[in-house]
């Protein structure tokens, strides 16, 4: 679908959908926003909008990572939205020249209708032009970032508190999980804060130096959540790192408690060795008592080793 909104020198929107009638030198700016085109459609990229294949390209085979391209007559500028159910990116492509942007994206994007509708219900116009246009969508992408990474931050917790008391693996496996996702998170956000950069410092776009402070204020926000993303990684460290001294602090007891115990068993498995072999002239066999005896020696033997080992603090 493309759908268009033109501003006339009186600063009054028009609404259009027909591109091929469509004439651009009658409006002082204009938005052209191609939502999940055909075929058809994105052939008017080249044949109504003449921009160049290779920018056209760029647009068609989606995934590319965010950049900003100079062309002789408009500026491409790639940028990623990230969906908030699987975290899947999507690409949406502007194309910036003198006194227009064209949006296009292969999925309907509600960062873009946001902007979209709330241009259609504004009144006035006298403060918006074509780079307003391209904050107010960057400004949605970054915004639609906090939410994800709070709702990570929440689990996170969760696996740290543990207040169904799942096991040690099961832990491990979930803390796995939020680390490849917040892995995803910040190779989408770096990007998309390289390319803000890129763009405020661009002596091409000289509309963005007319809107610095908005575009700054977006920067902003992304360095915030690449901190974010790199603090909960950090985080995510910790508790693995704590998760795996635990396991093996608790392997080691384990281990002592057996050893002990084996400790205890060895000198009672020799006395009981002892007086288990068949020689016909041993002493002992035919002492009346000698059965309650030995019992007694192996009882005293093992309490005593247990009060040893326990005042070494091994038991």
């Amino acid at each position: 679908m493309i759908q268009i909104i033109a501003i006339t020198s009186e600063n009054e929107k028009v609404l259009l959908r027909n591109i091929d009638q469509f004439q651009s030198d009658q409006y002082k700016w204009w938005w052209i926003d191609f939502n999940k085109p055909t075929d058809e459609e994105i052939n008017k990229l080249d044949t109504v909008l003449n921009f160049h294949p290779l920018a056209i390209e760029d647009c068609i085979h989606a995934k590319q990572r965010p950049k900003l391209d100079y062309y002789d007559d408009f500026s491409l500028i790639v940028n990623h939205t990230v969906g908030t159910e699987r975290y899947n990116q999507h690409e949406i492509d502007f194309f910036m020249g003198e006194n227009y942007i064209v949006t296009f994206h292969l999925q309907d994007l509600t960062e873009v209708n946001q902007v979209w509708n709330n241009m259609i219900k504004r009144e006035k116009m006298d403060d918006w032009d074509e780079f307003r246009v391209l904050y107010e969508v960057f400004d949605k992408v970054v915004d639609n970032f906090f939410p994800i990474i709070y709702q990570l931050e929440e689990q996170i917790n969760e696996v740290e508190e543990n207040p169904e008391n799942k096991a040690m693996n099961l832990l491990l496996d979930r803390l796995f999980d939020l680390r490849h996702e917040l892995l995803r998170l910040r190779h989408t956000i770096n990007p998309i804060r390289d390319l803000l950069y890129r763009m405020i410092n661009s002596h091409h776009l000289q509309g963005i130096q007319k809107h610095r402070e908005y575009f700054a204020d977006i920067y902003d926000h992304l360095l915030k959540l690449s901190e974010m993303v790199d603090s909960n990684r950090e985080i995510t460290n910790d508790i693995r790192d704590n998760f795996i001294s635990l396991n093996s602090y608790q392997q080691n007891k384990v281990i002592q408690i057996l050893t002990v115990i084996t400790s205890i068993f060895a000198p009672l498995t020799f006395i009981a060795g002892i007086y288990g072999m068949n020689f016909v002239h041993m002493p002992e066999l035919t002492w009346h008592y000698g059965y309650f005896a030995v019992l007694g020696v192996m009882l005293l033997v093992t309490i005593l080793m247990f009060l040893w080992f326990r005042q070494k603090g091994w038991f």
